[in-house]
């Protein structure tokens, strides 16, 4: 796979380059809540800027439309915010001019996302238009067969950005000989979404922390009633083998913060982790819990965090998420946030983000790249 830095020593001088970046950002109306997806790209961006590329056209998605131009997904907040970041003007649209230009949403067409092969290739003949090379630092994006990530590398010479070569090289580490003791804690609502990658990780870890909504179906598994904690009652039986393979090495919670609703005004208490009352609903690990997982990650040499440990953005159910963050930033080793609502946890709490050797920007991506899969956005790089 060809890099920036090949890209930069071979001469970008006076060539134009097409970039795909991953601003799929948090919005509220049109303020932007999360602006770390931005700033990860600004290295990549600076680099082609100081090394003299003619123009730079960046392209992205952002949410889900359906293929048709829907205002409350317009990227114009976007290039406002990456204007400010790199303080210097950045042109808007699919027609604008300037040195630095970002289209707008890739999703307002439907050939973005088509499963029709002809109708995408259409679509990234189009985009391909905008660029003499074609640099992917999207990392987040590498896990679709989209048109701006997969088709484009085909029409173009393709590089990596700075970004996609950090996220590939940290993520390499945790899938090969990764320094033990090595610990691994997983969140997020349901055990479907993590269970390949629990295959994946559990003959190579020293210790499998479980917490989210996730760890409520393996409670079940265990014979614990869970009250109207979330459920995956078809996942109970998978469970309950993770946890005779596993043996030791998965940590449960025992104590869980229950709630008579799901709001930030609920009634709250703290029970075992056998003992939640039937007409509620576990929503956070306990503080037993945090303490436990917490002497688990002591002495730990590698550790990958996925998934955040309760409803963090409700301020009563944000202590087990915290506190399991807290405990990974005195981690003398090397840790990783894998990305998505474990990285906006993050930020949303207040944790310093030095705390951590990396922090990913590709929560479904990075989940996959440790499973073992093949990223289209990858192999299209490397071919």
């Amino acid at each position: 796979m060809k890099t920036l830095d090949d890209l930069l020593s071979e001469g970008v001088a006076g060539r134009r380059v097409l970039l795909r970046a991953d601003l799929n950002v948090p919005l509220d109306g049109d303020r932007i809540t999360d602006d770390g997806r931005i700033r990860a790209v600004l290295p990549t961006i600076n680099a082609l800027r100081e090394a003299g590329a003619a123009k730079i056209t960046v392209m992205s998605h952002l949410g889900r439309p359906k293929g048709a131009p829907d205002p409350k997904y317009t990227l114009a907040p976007v290039a406002a915010r990456l204007s400010e970041l790199l303080g210097a003007p950045v042109a808007f649209g699919d027609g604008a001019d300037g040195d630095l230009v970002l289209l707008e949403n890739l999703r307002f067409n439907a050939g973005e996302t088509s499963k029709d092969e002809g109708e995408r290739k259409a679509f990234a003949q189009e985009l391909a238009a905008h660029g003499d090379v074609y640099v992917d630092d999207a990392f987040g994006a590498v896990h679709r067969k989209h048109a701006s990530v997969y088709d484009v590398a085909a029409l173009l010479p393709h590089y990596s950005g700075y970004l996609v070569a950090k996220e590939l090289e940290v993520l390499s580490k945790l899938t090969g000989e990764a320094e033990k003791p090595y610990v691994v804690v997983l969140g997020g609502s349901k055990v479907s979404d993590k269970l390949a990658v629990i295959e994946a990780l559990l003959p190579k870890v020293d210790k499998l922390l479980i917490g989210g909504g996730m760890c409520f179906t393996f409670l079940k598994a265990q014979g614990h009633e869970v009250g109207k904690s979330l459920l995956q009652d078809e996942m109970v039986d998978t469970c309950r083998d993770l946890l005779q393979r596993g043996g030791d090495k998965i940590v449960l919670p025992t104590d869980v913060v229950t709630a008579d609703k799901f709001a930030a005004d609920a009634a709250t208490q703290t029970v075992g982790a056998g003992a939640i009352p039937a007409d509620e609903l576990g929503l956070d690990i306990g503080p037993e819990s945090v303490a436990a997982f917490a002497a688990a990650l002591e002495g730990a040499k590698t550790v990958f965090w996925n998934g955040p440990m309760g409803v963090f953005e409700l301020a009563p159910f944000a202590a087990g998420t915290r506190g399991v963050a807290e405990a990974i930033t005195k981690v003398d080793g090397f840790t990783v946030v894998g990305g998505g609502d474990s990285a906006a946890a993050v930020r949303a709490l207040g944790i310093p983000e030095d705390g951590f050797s990396h922090i990913s920007t590709g929560g479904g991506a990075s989940l996959e790249f440790l499973e073992g899969k093949t990223l289209p956005g990858i192999a299209a790089l490397e071919a």
